[in-house]
């Protein structure tokens, strides 16, 4: 490992950190350092799509966070997943490309005063790491789908490689029920029904690591990656000028390691929204509350990371079917699960190849909204929980989550060890306007459910149940089976200069601390309408910009 000094260093090769690798190394005359925590991504059910099942809750590849005990959730603790391995979280996600709707970053835009962050111009950066298979032949693409896609980026998007009549069937159901089929959820309003695209390549996971890091990145003279190296804090140095961050303090498998700054260098922190709060706060950044609690010495008190905490809660409804085809009895025999390895080994499709959700549905829990605020994530499959067995009847689970949560909660560090899991609480269903939304829409899920396309399939509601009626038992039945669909963010919020609880500036600067910046899904001001991988990749991709302007 080198110990000459670098023009930036990088935190975390996740979803942000490796494109910001491969955008700051195209320069030959910046050396760059990138750490991870975790190890290579040469784990093989990291790149077979349903392999997630054997990622997450696997300490080779991820963190393996709980939350604590959740209030909202009826005192359950939640499994936690974040990605602890090269690609991070892109590594063991559910591969959805999904960008949020246009009024996000709007409202982004309002919260920071920076017009940046607005649509239109966050789509170039969009759309310049994009490569779309309906651009795979122009002439084919629907008119002006080129002036919202791109074809010449690095992140692959395709259609998923399987159908589902069960799956065909909800989707007519929900024509019926006044939504429209779609065939774009990223043109600015994603309203409607239709099958998610993906971030896979000819049926395999196509993550961060593979779209930025190989094989440019990692072929440069003036780049280092550091793999099984955890960063226990930043250093920072004052001078006449204030605080500055000068390196990072990283134990890696050879000890303790300083890698320093060059002069008018940065660290960006790439960590995710657990890991880049923990290490701010372990560096001395952060509530002073929290930070004495834990025996860290206070250098400078930013009462905003940390809090913020905002993610999508899905309400994992399972209806029993008759004379459906699911995967709950298709894999329970030996016959059956080899088929379906014998059809992904021979054409990279069927079940081995699926996103852990196949059909998307966006829409509005009541008609008065003025935009869709809810989010389905549907399956031809049932369980109890994340990581247990199928159930043995033939089922469908219909996920609803609300897209803009007005629950907020927060990670903050217990001990000033590094290896210490942060307290995450994420404070679900908190407030009364997001119990409201779950009792709507575990009622719009019913009305999905009881519309003529489904009829054949004799629907019956086997979770949360049909006994739940009133708001307060339908919300007290969200608790029950509620999870989170691993969307974290907002934890290192940006804001303006007069906001106290902003942490970072509309230029993803740490507010008083010279050489630091953050750049991931915990800067976002408020969380994204869909799944937020690729609005991550987006804020890199903006940094990036501004950094080798």
């Amino acid at each position: 490992m080198s110990q000459q000094g670098f023009d930036y260093i990088i935190v975390g090769a996740g979803t942000a950190g490796c494109l910001l690798a491969n955008r700051l190394s195209a320069k030959p005359d910046k050396r760059v350092l990138l750490i991870e925590a975790g190890g290579n991504d040469d784990y093989h059910w990291i790149h077979i799509p349903m392999g997630y099942l054997h990622c997450i809750g696997n300490p080779r590849t991820d963190w393996c966070f709980n939350t604590e005990p959740e209030p909202g959730l009826n005192r359950r603790k939640l499994r936690y997943p974040r990605g602890k391995v090269l690609g991070g979280s892109s590594s063991i996600n559910g591969m959805i490309y999904m960008r949020g709707q246009r009024r996000d970053y709007e409202h982004w835009a309002d919260l920071t005063g920076d017009d940046t962050w607005r649509w239109e111009r966050v789509l170039n950066a969009f759309r310049r790491h994009e490569h779309h298979w309906r651009l795979d032949d122009p002439k084919s693409a629907p008119a002006g789908f080129a002036e919202l896609h791109g074809h010449k980026g690095e992140w692959r998007v395709e259609q998923q490689r399987l159908r589902w009549p069960i799956l065909d069937a909800f989707a007519a159901a929900c024509n019926e029920a006044g939504i429209p089929s779609t065939g774009d959820f990223n043109a600015g309003n994603n309203e409607g029904v239709g099958y998610f695209e993906v971030n896979q390549k000819k049926g395999l996971r196509w993550n961060a690591a593979k779209a930025f890091l190989r094989p440019t990145c990692l072929g440069r003279p003036n780049f280092e990656l550091w793999t099984g190296a955890q960063v226990r804090k930043l250093r920072l140095l004052r001078d006449d000028a204030g605080l500055r961050c000068g390196g990072v303090e990283v134990r890696t498998p050879h000890g303790v390691e300083q890698p320093w700054l060059n002069v008018g260098g940065e660290v960006i922190l790439a960590a995710g929204s657990i890991g880049s709060p923990q290490i701010l706060q372990l560096s001395g950044l952060g509530p002073a509350e929290v930070l004495q609690a834990a025996g860290v010495p206070v250098e400078r008190e930013l009462r905003g990371v940390g809090a913020n905490l905002q993610d999508h809660l899905q309400i994992r409804t399972v209806y029993k079917l008759q004379g459906a085809r699911t995967l709950n009895t298709r894999s329970a025999s030996l016959l059956g699960k080899a088929s379906i390895a014998i059809e992904y080994a021979l054409r990279r499709s069927g079940p081995m190849s699926m996103a852990p959700s196949q059909l998307g549905v966006f829409t509005r829990s009541v008609p008065t909204k003025v935009w869709p605020d809810l989010q389905f994530h549907v399956q031809p499959l049932s369980l109890d929980a994340f990581g247990e067995p199928l159930h043995r009847f033939d089922a469908i689970t219909a996920s609803v989550c609300n897209l803009n949560p007005t629950s907020r909660g927060s990670v903050h560090i217990q001990s000033a060890d590094a290896t210490v899991a942060p307290a995450i609480r994420p404070n679900y269903l908190s407030t009364d306007a997001d119990r409201k939304v779950a009792a709507d829409s575990l009622r719009m899920t019913r009305q999905i459910m009881s519309r003529p396309a489904l009829a054949r399939f004799r629907p019956e509601e086997h979770r949360p149940g049909p006994l739940a009626q009133t708001d307060d038992e339908l919300v007290r039945a969200a608790g029950d089976i509620a999870t989170t669909i691993f969307h974290p963010v907002g934890t290192c919020r940006m804001g303006r200069k007069d906001d106290p609880g902003a942490v970072v500036d509309a230029r993803l600067r740490v507010r008083g601390v010279a050489g630091l910046r953050v750049a991931d899904a915990s800067v976002m001001p408020t969380i994204t309408s869909g799944n937020t991988a690729s609005p991550t990749l987006m804020i890199a991709e903006k940094l990036a910009g501004w950094m080798t302007a």
